[in-house]
């Protein structure tokens, strides 16, 4: 740990790194030891950035595709060949296990912008058929042609929370970059370190500057900052509702494009039919995944009550084989939460439960490590529509099940939520899942899997965000649609 805390670490301004107005500890959540020193920008530095990228506007938007395209394969190429120093980084950082970091946390990243590589190649200008125009006091009538001219957005502010700090970084500047827009990246406070990382090795593959520039901080004003000014043109961001609200409201004003992928309560109906096999696999997954710390997680689950008992039977033994310790070992599958503030709110969703009538079937407590933000794998029966715990957002390892008669019951509790980002259908009859699926106010559905489809639209309805990403919508997020019309 003494080497990651050595290192020395700034923003990245105008293609420079420049030394914070100050620092912050970032805290290794397994063993409560420091990791580094983030910097802390101020307002002006977090103005100077913007100013940096609206500077590098013009020169990148022309740019070619084909070099942006080699920008972006020569930065994933940096990131795999620098990933035995990454993968320590983000593990200290985050908590995740050496599993998920190795396999998902740092190569995805690398992923994510060799697909953007490929995405710069792609079309950007749609002919529209001719239409036969009448003429008007305006113009005269005739066969008149038109084409959609998709044009660069402006200076991206990039915001991301802290569960997968490079993925889904990476996953907002590769469409943002490949369509010509230049990015001010705002890493979560809690993990910034391998993010100002990967934009060092962005930057090292040649990216000119301004183009990718770096605001970390822990309080609040630089970030608003970045988010006002006036030459920010859009906000993507990923991370809590309430955080989401605030940048709408900040961001509304001048009416900035908005891009929000926002919390999540993923409802998961296990019908009668199901392979409860498959079922349990997946619920458990909540668990093992980044100790439940994922927005798409199924969390809420709404089980026949037929199948009820041995849902939940199913659930508890598989808890028993969840190894809860340090992430660095290769047998641990749940490591800690993020922060000691995280894993208070969790335990005190998990006793609001209790107050509310529900009972815990497994886990409940902080478990047998010593240090460490560490909370054990938990599953809440008894659980009914109305609680606390069916309704809010843990981002925590916990489950809570609710059970149901009949389809419509369960479409019913499903759709009772605020939230509407993942949901899932486990049963045998494809046809019935998949009416199931349509009906769910749910922004994805996965039907018997939680594989993802990265090529497919991905946000919420209702208050899980606005705005799709992934595969070639991600780079329809980043840009304008121009229309271009004329008379043939």
């Amino acid at each position: 740990m003494a080497q990651l805390s050595e290192r020395e670490y700034g923003l990245i301004i105008g293609g420079e790194s420049v030394p914070g107005a100050g620092t912050y500890d970032i805290v290794n959540p397994a063993t409560e030891e420091l990791v580094g020193a983030a910097p802390e920008a101020s307002v002006d530095q977090a103005n100077a950035a913007v100013e940096a990228a609206a500077d590098a506007f013009e020169t990148w938007a022309r740019t070619k595709p084909e070099e942006r395209a080699a920008l972006l394969d020569r930065a994933a190429d940096l990131i795999d060949e620098h990933a035995e120093e990454l993968v320590p980084l983000v593990v200290a950082e985050t908590g995740a296990t050496l599993r998920t970091t190795s396999t998902i946390q740092v190569p995805q990243a690398a992923a994510r912008l060799r697909r953007y590589a490929q995405g710069a190649m792609e079309p950007t200008i749609d002919p529209l058929p001719p239409s036969v125009m009448p003429s008007t006091a305006l113009a005269p009538g005739g066969l008149i042609s038109a084409a959609v001219n998709r044009a660069p957005v402006g200076v991206v502010a990039c915001i991301t929370s802290y569960n997968f700090p490079m993925v889904n970084m990476a996953g907002k500047i590769g469409p943002a970059l490949a369509m010509g827009n230049p990015v001010v990246v705002k890493p979560a406070p809690q993990d910034p370190l391998a993010v100002i990382r990967m934009v060092e090795l962005m930057n090292e593959a040649g990216f000119p500057p301004g183009v990718i520039n770096v605001v970390v901080g822990s309080e609040v004003a630089p970030s608003e900052a970045v988010v006002s000014h006036p030459r920010t043109d859009m906000v993507s961001f990923t991370g809590s509702t309430p955080v989401g609200q605030r940048i709408g409201s900040v961001a509304g004003g001048s009416n900035k494009r908005l891009l929000l992928e926002l919390g999540g309560k993923g409802a998961c109906i296990v019908r009668e039919d199901a392979d409860l096999k498959a079922a349990i696999g997946g619920i458990s997954s909540v668990w093992a995944f980044h100790s439940g710390q994922i927005c798409t997680a199924p969390t809420r689950v709404i089980v026949h009550r037929s199948i009820h008992d041995h849902l939940v039977g199913g659930l508890q033994k598989a808890a028993e084989h969840m190894t809860v310790g340090d992430p660095n070992e290769k047998t641990t599958v749940v490591g800690p939460l993020i922060s000691a503030v995280q894993r208070a709110r969790v335990e005190d969703l998990v006793q609001t439960g209790r107050d509310q009538g529900a009972e815990v079937a497994v886990g409940g407590g902080r478990g047998e490590q010593e240090r460490g933000f560490y909370f054990e794998p938990t599953l809440m029966v008894g659980c009914e529509p109305h609680m606390t715990p069916v309704k809010e957002e843990f981002f925590g390892p916990v489950v809570v099940v609710v059970p149901y008669d009949d389809d419509e019951e369960a479409i019913s509790i499903a759709n009772d939520s605020d939230y509407g980002l993942y949901s899932y259908v486990f049963s045998a009859d494809a046809g019935k899942a998949w009416s199931i699926a349509k009906r769910l106010r749910s922004g994805n559905v996965g039907l018997n899997t939680l594989q993802r489809n990265h090529e497919a639209p991905f946000g919420g309805f209702k208050q899980s965000g606005v705005g799709r990403d992934g595969g070639s919508y991600g780079l329809l997020a980043y840009s304008e649609l121009q229309s271009i019309v004329w008379s043939t």
